[in-house]
């Protein structure tokens, strides 16, 4: 991508009456209707966002496909990040499949669900870690959707494929309205070392209180952000339509531009674009 710098790096789109998200309960009640770029057109205008990579919300590989045939006649979308099923022998293919279709030009990322599986310890399975390895081999990042309880085994994995491009995403979901983050801590500060990993902002401020955050309740979490990955590994994203719960997207935005503030000039613009660009390869 050679024109646009300022980047949402996570957001989604999804229609319950066209397909079954269980993870959209009654508690999320408030979003559980259609969400596309008709909704978020006006947020990016608003925000001066000109582009952004679209995130996969099922496994389900037609959701990706079709996230390709949106993303090709939808501008903005500069990149979609996608689902296979890592567990299979056949994923480089399905992925090779993907890519050749249409938009396939567009997928820069591969994501799974992995903080609703039952083993905490599930991205060290075997067959999980040729999947993700044949992630990396077609030249694409993975997303590790995760908590603290499977950050340890985030960093196994990372340290055993260091040639795999890897972005944590909302922080590996710090619990801010607990308060309670000294796990969270140690895990995320095990990967200053890995250079190959990249870290999201995104996606706090459903981690704190919904009804009554402020900026200063993400702020601690956001500086040991800084402080373990610096600049060049942060990368902001929205989490919009699910940060509705909590704050509209221009409250997302300015969370992320107050909590970022002690960064230099060149710095934040690192981190709402230049980085996502490098390392989604948008």
């Amino acid at each position: 991508m050679t024109g646009p710098r300022r980047v949402d790096a996570h957001h989604h789109f999804w229609d319950p009456t066209a397909a079954d998200y269980p993870w959209l309960t009654d508690a999320l009640a408030r979003i559980r209707r259609a969400f596309g770029p008709d909704d978020l057109e006006p947020e990016l205008e608003a925000a001066d966002i000109e582009a952004t990579v679209l995130v996969q919300t099922r496994s389900s590989v037609d959701e990706t496909r079709d996230f390709l045939r949106l993303a090709q006649v939808t501008p903005f979308i500069g990149g979609v990040i996608g689902w296979v099923d890592l567990t299979t022998p056949g994923v480089a293919e399905t992925i090779a499949d993907l890519r050749s279709g249409p938009g396939g030009d567009r997928l820069v990322g591969i994501r799974h669900q992995v903080h609703d599986e039952r083993d905490p310890e599930w991205l060290l399975r075997d067959d999980v870690v040729d999947g993700i390895r044949a992630v990396g081999s077609a030249g694409l990042a993975y997303d590790l959707l995760i908590r603290p309880r499977e950050l340890p085994a985030a960093h196994a994995l990372a340290r055993r494929l260091p040639d795999v491009r890897f972005v944590i995403d909302h922080l590996a979901k710090p619990p801010i309205e607990i308060g309670d983050g000294e796990r969270w801590r140690e895990g995320i500060a095990a990967f200053a070392g890995l250079d190959h990993v990249a870290c999201k902002v995104s996606g706090l401020v459903t981690e704190a209180s919904w009804s009554s955050w402020t900026p200063a309740d993400l702020r601690p979490y956001v500086d040991h952000a800084i402080t373990v990955f610096g600049p060049s590994r942060l990368v902001f994203g929205s989490d919009w339509p699910v940060c509705l719960l909590a704050a509209t997207y221009a409250k997302v935005v300015d969370a992320a531009r107050t909590t970022l503030d002690g960064l230099t000039p060149a710095e934040q613009v690192a981190v709402f674009g230049e980085n996502a660009i490098r390392i989604y390869r948008l």
